[in-house]
């Protein structure tokens, strides 16, 4: 289908939610009050929060993405709503400030927020995006097209060093060097401009023998792109405590990453809440350095076969919660000051 008919096509008809039932099933309990608040940090599609606005008949959901299509899209599911959904264009390592300002609560804090990682099916599906090494485009993978850099931009002035810290990184490719090498010497010739060009480049970098197991070899190298462009795991970093402590006491957090860079990031946010900070050896453990998250999950819950055969994209899903159990005045989690998408 071309992209201005894939473009027409509501967005319940272009996306399947991966664990939609289990996300809202974990959320359910701390948004059964009228008036609770869920912020959807990665509304994408809207299926998540469709889900919760239909299921949980009191709450409100404030729906972020970075993508003014996806929010476009998003709203046209979700106006039956009301003002029961508000949309709001931000980056979700903003999403204490989104909750301060339209949560309605006295204290700005909210008893639930979702995050589903990673790059959004609208993104993959639309082919002029950039994303998907499947199809030819402009190398594009910005996920707000108004601003910041774009991955011919990356690949057109990063020296060979830089090419290779990321790809070896973020895409965890273990040809990174000799991939970056190629990537360098081909822009020598000219610009990099496609999408179907860079995934042969990346094809015949990649000695033969591993080529032959582990999909496309290309997909290490568009994913280390994507993350570089939007700034993905500096965003988490951010994120993931600010989510935290945007939750007022019971509230619950849920998270669905889909590779272990991601999944680090959150598995790390989480132990820290859940473990105790007092010093080893004292009689009595503080009130303030008591745990102030409870794990929801048992480490990280993977899709079982139902739903792989439902929705094979969620073939690589890691999924965390967490429930809020006291505030935590004393030790606010630190995190990276905020930095403008380059």
């Amino acid at each position: 289908m071309s992209t201005h008919d894939d473009g027409a096509r509501p967005a319940q008809d272009r996306h399947v939610p991966v664990l939609l039932q289990r996300c809202v099933d974990l959320l359910a309990p701390a948004l059964s009050a009228p008036g609770s608040v869920l912020v959807d940090c990665t509304l994408g599609m809207g299926g998540h929060t469709e889900a919760v606005l239909e299921q949980l008949p009191g709450v409100r959901v404030l729906g972020i993405d970075r993508d003014p299509q996806a929010l476009e899209l998003a709203s046209a599911r979700l106006a039956r709503f009301g003002d029961r959904f508000t949309p709001v264009h931000a980056v979700y390592d903003e999403v204490a400030d989104v909750a301060a300002e339209h949560a309605g609560t006295p204290d700005g804090l909210v008893q639930g927020v979702l995050m589903d990682l990673g790059v959004s099916s609208l993104q993959l599906d639309e082919a002029d995006r950039g994303f998907a090494y499947a199809q030819d485009a402009p190398l594009d993978m910005r996920m707000d097209q108004s601003r910041g850099m774009t991955a011919a931009d990356v690949l057109n002035t990063y020296d060979e060093r830089d090419l290779a810290r990321i790809l070896r990184v973020y895409g965890e490719e273990r040809f990174a060097p000799r991939v970056a090498r190629a990537l360098v010497r081909r822009r020598e010739e000219h610009p990099w401009e496609r999408t179907a060009e860079l995934a042969d480049a990346v094809r015949a970098a990649i000695p033969a023998a591993a080529r032959k197991t582990g999909g496309n070899p290309s997909k290490r190298t568009f994913q280390a792109l994507r993350i570089e462009v939007n700034g993905e795991l500096e965003v988490l970093e951010r994120a993931v405590p600010a989510a935290i402590e945007a939750l007022a006491v019971d509230g619950r957090i849920v998270v669905e990453s889909y590779h272990s860079l991601e999944d680090r990031i959150v598995k790390r946010a989480i132990a820290a809440g859940i473990t105790s900070s007092a010093p080893p050896g004292l009689p009595v453990e503080p009130e303030t350095h008591r745990p102030y998250l409870e794990a929801l999950t048992r480490g990280a819950e993977a899709a079982d076969p139902a739903e792989l055969e439902r929705n094979p994209r969620s073939a690589s899903v890691r999924l965390r919660a967490a429930r809020r159990l006291r505030p935590t005045p004393d030790h606010l989690i630190s995190s990276p000051p905020r930095k403008e998408p380059r």
